[in-house]
């Protein structure tokens, strides 16, 4: 049976498609969130449902930021993928270029968090069937911002025609990010992935995955492993801000001593960072401010449980990425910057 479309009508000019993980999360928290077996039945602070997987995080904090955004992903033809439609459709995501697989399970994570960290169980259903031909080619022409969330979840299906989506999208004068998120396998990459960080503006790792990404001991030399392959690399480390390799001009990111609220969950973050420096350069900024951009969105997400439970309005965010210092660094303290804080 040939896959239908969520909607027919796609957005005639998308600042920003996401193409990656659509499903939704569970998420379980409080304070001792570790299930006991044996049968026993242990009592968390709260359970709740809401928008996951990092591309549709990213997407709905992008379109809660002014941009027109497109997401590409697939999901199954269930109640969890009718969620996921009306939950993204509610904030302005255009769901046209988002397979819905006839016969398969939407993906489903549930998340057990308490507060700073958190564990994550994930069933990818229909989320890994997704593959370039299902990438409407139109879309992405139209398209000023091309990113991809989730690489390693989509490593199978999507890896082996994603350089080539890449590479035609930047001959169309379009932009690309990558966050390749974690990889549940530890491989962490191969030749594939390589030629895909060739056709990329910008890489957007934490500081575990760029260590793993790179094999490289520290963040000074993960970065600077992975600018050789072609990227700027914007590495997210967390509470501390980002380092922010643009060529050979390398910035420390710093969020302010003191946060306007309290972190209530972490989860998401990092994908709200991504959507907040996507839009960054989408106003024209340079990396590095863009970058202040993505810290201040990424830690609005924080207010709330949920990767988009909190609210993020871009006068707030351009607000408080005034109060992230962006310091220059040199070759002799690169290594050094990134552990201070």
């Amino acid at each position: 049976m040939t896959p239908r479309v969520a909607h027919p009508e796609l957005n005639p000019e998308p600042d920003l498609v996401v193409i990656g993980d659509c499903n939704p999360d569970v998420l379980v928290t409080g304070g001792d969130v570790t299930p006991a077996f044996g049968q026993q039945e242990k009592l968390v602070d709260g359970i709740g449902l809401g928008i996951g997987g990092a591309a549709a995080i990213t997407a709905v904090a992008a379109a809660r930021l002014g941009l027109r955004t497109a997401l590409v992903a697939a999901i199954g033809d269930d109640p969890a993928g009718d969620f996921m439609l009306g939950q993204l459709a509610a904030v302005g995501v255009d769901t046209g270029g988002v397979v819905v697989r006839p016969g398969q399970p939407t993906g489903m994570t549930v998340a057990l968090s308490r507060g700073s960290d958190r564990a994550i169980l994930t069933a990818t259903g229909a989320m890994t069937t997704l593959t370039a031909a299902d990438i409407p080619g139109d879309l992405i022409r139209r398209a000023r911002h091309l990113h991809v969330s989730s690489y390693f979840l989509l490593e199978r299906s999507l890896g082996p025609g994603l350089p080539g989506v890449l590479a035609a999208a930047r001959r169309n004068g379009t932009t690309t990010s990558l966050d390749t998120n974690w990889d549940p396998a530890l491989r962490w990459g191969d030749d594939t992935l390589r030629a895909c960080l060739a056709e990329t503006d910008v890489l957007l790792p934490n500081q575990a995955e760029a260590l793993y990404l790179s094999g490289e001991a520290t963040i000074d030399a993960a970065a600077t492993a992975l600018t050789g392959l072609g990227p700027r690399v914007v590495v997210k480390l967390g509470a501390r801000g980002a380092l922010c390799a643009d060529r050979d001009r390398w910035y420390r990111i710093e969020l302010p001593a003191r946060l306007d609220h309290p972190v209530v969950d972490t989860t998401g973050a990092g994908d709200c960072f991504n959507a907040g420096l996507i839009a960054g350069l989408r106003r024209g900024l340079g990396l590095p401010d863009a970058a202040a951009l993505g810290c201040a969105t990424g830690t609005a997400s924080t207010a709330a449980v949920g990767g988009s439970g909190a609210r993020i309005e871009l006068s707030a965010v351009l607000a408080q990425s005034g109060r992230v210092t962006i310091r220059p660094i040199g070759p002799d303290v690169r290594d050094a910057s990134t552990r201070s804080g």
